[in-house]
């Protein structure tokens, strides 16, 4: 793994000055991806959106939520928690500073502006943010196909089961490598280990949203976690991931289901967080994983809210598959 230098970092800059917006937003667009925001509520929507920024310059004084309560807020909620905030201010009197550095800030930067000074500033945040992130993706990647690890899922799914207010539909999905031992035992494990490294790469790329978690969760099995994401939604996931399997076109002449690799792949959505509780969630995609594969792999099942299994996604034929899977585990 290395630190990605080349990626253009985004700002969230938030001030209800547009002429402040303006002034920033021309200091720091040639080197970063800028977006703004004129209040604190908008600000934390675009943070906890799927594409959230990598650091915020916050204006303090605002109508409506002030900056000390949306500073608060973001680090409350572990979504945002790692985002580095800037405060800018007019007021420069040191219970102030103190007041933003409780509130959770990394740094104070005072109007009127001086360039250097906020390019600066900027510039030594977002490194160090950079240097985090190398860290947690140090840590928390698998070895061998460099997507997150069973221990980077673990953490992430639960800090979604902690964030304030957690009223956001969630959906998870398990995948399985259809029968992967064979090939192994066919092809040897340097080819086991590059077909893992293919599905991987292939699959975390396919997710477009900072917000959505692809990783390794043992052997040849792997999940995602899609915050804010239906059923609906998640099912096309699943089915983008079967076929793009599928696409790879990587030989498995052990295989009954057909001449390539498959996949099998498991569904399970709530509402919100409050409908069920982390390891029921984990339960029913297990299930309806186990379903998958029961009703002859390379598909997609849902687990419903009602216990019942159905499912969608396509058979060697590529026919939609849309019955009521069994009960029977393989």
């Amino acid at each position: 793994m290395h630190m990605d230098t080349q990626t253009k970092r985004s700002i969230l800059i938030v001030d209800d000055s547009p002429e402040n917006l303006t002034v920033l937003g021309a200091l720091l667009r040639t080197d970063y991806t800028i977006r703004v925001a004129t209040d604190g509520e908008k600000a934390l929507r675009i943070a906890q959106s799927g594409e959230p920024p990598d650091l915020i310059l916050l204006d303090i004084m605002m109508p409506g939520v002030n900056g000390y309560e949306v500073c608060r807020r973001l680090k409350d909620d572990p979504r945002t928690e790692s985002i580095p905030v800037i405060f800018l201010t007019a007021m420069t009197h040191e219970r102030d500073e103190v007041k933003g550095f409780e509130a959770g800030a990394v740094d104070y930067i005072t109007k009127p502006f001086s360039p250097v000074v906020v390019r600066a500033r900027v510039r030594t945040h977002v490194e160090l943010k950079c240097y985090r992130d190398f860290l947690v993706d140090t840590s928390y990647g698998d070895g061998l196909t460099a997507v997150p690890n069973r221990r980077r899922f673990e953490d992430y799914y639960a800090h979604i089961w902690k964030a304030p207010g957690q009223t956001a539909p969630v959906a998870l999905i398990m995948i399985d490598v259809d029968h992967f031992k064979p090939f192994n035992d066919h092809y040897g494990h340097q080819e086991g280990d590059a077909c893992l490294r293919a599905i991987a790469q292939e699959l975390s790329g396919a997710l477009n949203r900072k917000t959505d978690l692809f990783a390794r969760y043992g052997g040849e099995e792997f999940v995602c976690l899609l915050p804010g994401t239906e059923a609906e939604g998640a099912l096309q996931v699943a089915e983008r991931f079967r076929a793009a399997v599928l696409a790879l076109a990587i030989p498995h002449a052990r295989s009954p289901v057909g001449d390539w690799v498959t996949i099998s792949v498991g569904v399970a959505a709530a509402g919100s967080c409050a409908e069920l509780s982390p390891r029921e969630l984990v339960a029913h995609a297990d299930e309806a994983l186990y379903q998958a594969k029961a009703a002859g792999r390379n598909r997609v099942r849902l687990h419903d809210a009602e216990g019942a299994r159905t499912g969608q996604g396509s058979g060697e034929d590529g026919a939609p598959l849309l019955t009521a899977a069994s009960r029977d585990r393989p």
